[in-house]
């Protein structure tokens, strides 16, 4: 499981034309679900991405989480995360987890959160979304369950 986890001011998620998920100070989370993924994998991911202390303190240190902050995170579905450039210039998606699969996860993602006292608001899985963000910092960070990088 991948994350791309951005400290935003703010941001949101519009799909047909209509605002689907908004949130002001906190996290984009865009998440990538692989085949193999586990129970494992998303409480590793929910604990960094809900942990994450990426927010200046009161000496402007990077010392804080988004739920010392009291921001929200705004969790976006993204199976391209799973996307391997490695060979040619097409990336092969073979290794993303399958729709139903994807999913459940995503939802378990988004509950898990909620379950720690996080407002969450979302994207629509499998739909085309346009995302608009304002990344403070800018800060983005990377967080791959198997500890790629």
């Amino acid at each position: 499981m991948r994350a791309v986890v951005q400290r935003v001011d703010c941001a949101s998620v519009t799909v047909n034309g209509a605002v689907s998920g908004k949130i002001a100070k906190g996290l984009l989370v865009l998440l990538g679900v692989a085949e193999g993924d586990t129970d494992k994998d998303l409480n590793y991911i929910v604990d960094k991405v809900c942990g994450l202390r990426i927010f200046e303190d009161a000496a402007e240190k990077m010392n804080l989480s988004v739920q010392d902050v009291g921001g929200s995170i705004l969790a976006v579905s993204q199976f391209t995360l799973c996307g391997d450039c490695r060979k040619g210039k097409r990336p092969s998606f073979d290794k993303a987890a399958r729709p139903d699969l994807a999913n459940a996860y995503y939802e378990r993602f988004v509950a898990a959160c909620r379950d720690k006292g996080i407002a969450v608001k979302t994207g629509v899985f499998r739909a085309h979304m346009l995302v608009e963000l304002v990344n403070n910092g800018p800060v983005t960070i990377l967080l791959d369950s198997t500890k790629l990088f």
